[in-house]
């Protein structure tokens, strides 16, 4: 047993608020991260890293109200380099978490001390001691320290003990093993897991933490499991730098479906949200999911093939190791008309891993019913992506009032809005190639003069949510300002849904420019999350 973790579980440590965010792109606001913190809290994982709270005075301020308002059997973790400045601003946001958990890095292997901290390996190893002193003495007795070795698996092997041993030695509850660059091969990572178990698994929780680049993140991490790792670093849909973490859906129905293979071992997490949140972060983020991805794909559960048809009417196990149900997919598909009730729409939502009541609901219902008018039926993926939008709304201080393209075969379009700015009406009309171009140029001449800016257009696209001629279009774009440029400028997504897809991509241009401008306001700007160089990270 290990101590910290119940006998016979697997704690899930989710960090997509933190090394997912570390994609390209993936970029959250803090209120984005804080929906995403709720629906992990659904999920029951037992901790959520908030993120990197040194990062920027937005991470500091994310990290800090997640802590705030996560409560009950939910751990809210900081990630802090072993470096002054860092492990303080931490503890500091996390202090007012119900159940806080410092985790502190330094890189161990000799070519990130060489070539990135250019240090030696005894002073890597004091500021390892050092740092981990301080939050057990900041923090308390009975709060999870947690030491992690950037880049482990490259590591000198007898110093990694080493430093293992010194740092449980100065207070740390948990040690980390992170596979930082992919490296690790499971026969290999099992045998190193099995090592540190040995060594300090009397006296701390080992943990594991794998990347994605050879494709093998989450057979290490089980593999570290069957050596003795009770602690997992895993992300939603793998989400994170380069090729991306070890999977958290992957791993948890491993662990699920495969019993004789980790006996006696279980996790807490709620699988029948999987999907739910699985879906809440591919929207946040824009990231796609692969229709073929594992567990949460969209062919996960979907049959072609007559032979295997045949055997699924026959009975699902023959070609289904788990159950839709058992990850949160109802199915079957609802069908919402304009007779539909409340209470039948919420007990929908609820099987679709969402609770959604009050005036929350009461919008919803009016916006499936509007639907419905609109289109022959509502699905449930309709359904969902009205639950989605919602979860992404902004402060709006540019709103459409109103738009009109004309629009010819082999001609250019014209298109005119009506938008009010900060308060201010303002309208404009120009041509472009298309009405969706035509209608963007003319939002960015309605407000450049008065934002000093317009949106630049780097991504757009477009899917169909459901089936059919009158589905639901979802557009995706990401813009940054006009007067930004360079590696830092911010980037931001946009989501616009409707049966109308000219009119789904002005509502995602809206949001996007909300983003943008609200991040130009001194008071809001501490909302959009930064993060650390990607090569100081575990």
């Amino acid at each position: 047993m290990s101590p910290g973790v119940a006998a016979g579980t697997v704690r899930i440590f989710d960090t997509t608020l933190r090394d997912g965010e570390q994609a390209p792109g993936a970029g959250l606001t803090a209120a984005e991260k804080l929906e995403v913190a709720r629906q992990l809290a659904r999920l029951r994982v037992d901790v959520i890293e908030a993120g990197f709270p040194a990062a920027s005075p937005g991470d500091f301020e994310a990290v800090q109200r997640i802590a705030r308002e996560t409560r009950g059997s939910v751990a809210v973790a900081a990630l802090a380099r072993c470096r002054d400045g860092d492990p303080q601003r931490a503890v500091e946001a996390i202090r007012v978490a119900e159940r806080p958990h410092l985790h502190v890095f330094i890189a161990t292997s000799d070519i990130h001390l060489t070539h990135k901290l250019r240090m030696t390996r005894n002073r890597a190893l004091a500021e390892a001691r050092r740092w981990v002193t301080y939050g057990r003495e900041q923090l308390g007795p009975d709060v999870e320290i947690e030491f992690s070795a950037e880049d482990a698996s490259r590591t000198d092997v007898d110093f990694l003990l080493e430093v293992y041993e010194a740092v449980v030695d100065a207070g740390a509850s948990t040690v980390n093993i992170p596979d930082t660059v992919g490296y690790a091969i499971p026969a290999e990572f099992g045998a190193l897991v099995g090592r540190v178990v040995a060594l300090v698994g009397r006296d701390a929780t080992v943990s594991v933490h794998c990347h994605n680049d050879l494709g093998l993140a989450t057979a290490n991490t089980l593999a570290a499991v069957q050596a003795g790792a009770r602690q997992v670093e895993v992300t939603i849909n793998g989400l994170g730098e380069r090729a991306g973490n070890a999977s958290l859906e992957e791993v948890v129905m491993a662990l699920r479906t495969r019993p004789t293979q980790f006996p006696e071992l279980v996790s807490h997490v709620q699988t029948e949200q999987i999907t739910a949140a699985s879906r809440l972060v591919s929207y946040l983020t824009g990231f796609t999911i692969q229709p073929n991805k594992a567990v949460v794909g969209g062919n996960a559960f979907a049959h072609e093939s007559g032979i295997h048809q045949d055997g699924v009417i026959k009975n699902p196990l023959t070609y289904e190791i788990m159950t839709p149900q058992s990850v949160g997919l109802s199915g079957s598909q609802l069908t919402i008309g304009k007779l539909s009730g409340r209470k039948g729409l919420q007990g929908k939502l609820r099987e679709l891993g969402h609770e959604v009541e009050g005036e929350a609901l009461d919008a919803l219902y009016r916006e499936a019913i509007a639907l419905a008018d609109a289109k022959k039926e509502v699905t449930d993926a309709d359904l969902l992506a009205l639950v989605e939008q919602r979860a992404a709304e902004v402060p709006a201080s540019v709103s459409l009032l109103g738009w009109s393209v004309t629009s010819s075969g082999g001609g250019r379009s014209t298109g005119s809005v009506t938008v009010t700015v900060a308060g201010e009406e303002r309208s404009a009309d120009t041509t472009g190639n298309g009405p969706v171009n035509a209608l963007y140029g003319a939002v960015d001449q309605a407000i450049a003069p008065v934002l000093g800016w317009h949106p630049v257009l780097a991504e757009y696209e477009i899917r169909a949510v459901s089936a059919g001629e009158d589905a639901q279009g979802q557009v995706l774009v990401r813009c940054r300002r006009s007067s930004d440029s360079g590696k830092g400028a911010l980037t931001v997504s946009g989501h616009g849904l409707s049966t109308n897809i000219i009119e789904a991509s002005l509502d995602a241009y809206l949001v996007a420019i909300n983003k943008l401008h609200g991040a130009e306001i001194s008071s809001v700007r501490a909302a959009f999350v930064g993060r650390a160089p990607a090569e100081e990270m575990p």
